[in-house]
């Protein structure tokens, strides 16, 4: 525990990633774990309750969508839109029932992450050759193209990375990491919890 306390102190970055343990959970103890740093945090969760954490959404990206943004059940527009800002939950274009915008629905309409990932990709160039913290979350294999590999490829070519993959059930490692990566056999919540 006091590694990552020293490592959290001496970064000059964090990098998150937010998998299924963290849905439901409450994000007060990860708030004031980055609380005056430059972090990002790309979620794979979607149940929305991210945002109403108070963790600067201008830092947070969640490509795998977000329950509480709507878009047409039969996609006929490309549109999204906000919670409640359609109240009868009806398609305004053709009349459709509207539903979570997550990977979840038929046909996902992506383009609610993307300006916000163009925003991530900026941060995340600016990382190299940085001391950078990867903490990954409680992030199984759901979507790992999303959150593991990325992941794992940038504590890889960032030589001044260090890297926890801290998940109960999935936090193995890569051999070419293990010099720069722990694994931690523990859930992710009840170990951010402790942190403080």
């Amino acid at each position: 525990m006091s590694g990552i306390i020293e490592r959290l102190g001496d970064c000059e970055k964090v990098l998150v990633g937010i998998g299924q343990e963290w849905r439901g959970a409450s994000y007060e103890k990860l708030k004031a774990v980055l609380n005056g740093k430059d972090y990002f945090i790309v979620t794979t969760v979607t149940d929305g309750e991210i945002y109403e954490s108070g963790l600067d959404p201008s830092r947070i990206v969640a490509p795998c969508g977000n329950e509480t943004w709507r878009q047409c059940s039969k996609s006929c527009t490309k549109d999204i839109w906000e919670p409640g800002e359609i109240p009868d939950d009806i398609c305004p274009h053709c009349g459709a029932p509207l539903i979570g915008n997550t990977i979840n629905a038929d046909q996902y309409i992506e383009e609610g992450y993307l300006p916000q990932w163009a925003v991530y990709t900026r941060w995340l160039t600016g990382t190299l050759n940085k001391k950078l913290l990867i903490l990954e979350l409680g992030v199984g294999f759901q979507t790992p193209t999303v959150v593991r590999w990325p992941f794992e490829k940038t504590a890889f070519f960032n030589q001044k990375s260090y890297m926890y993959r801290i998940n109960e059930k999935f936090s193995q490692v890569t051999v070419e990491l293990k010099d720069r990566a722990e694994a931690v056999s523990e859930n992710s919540v009840e170990f951010v919890d402790k942190l403080i």
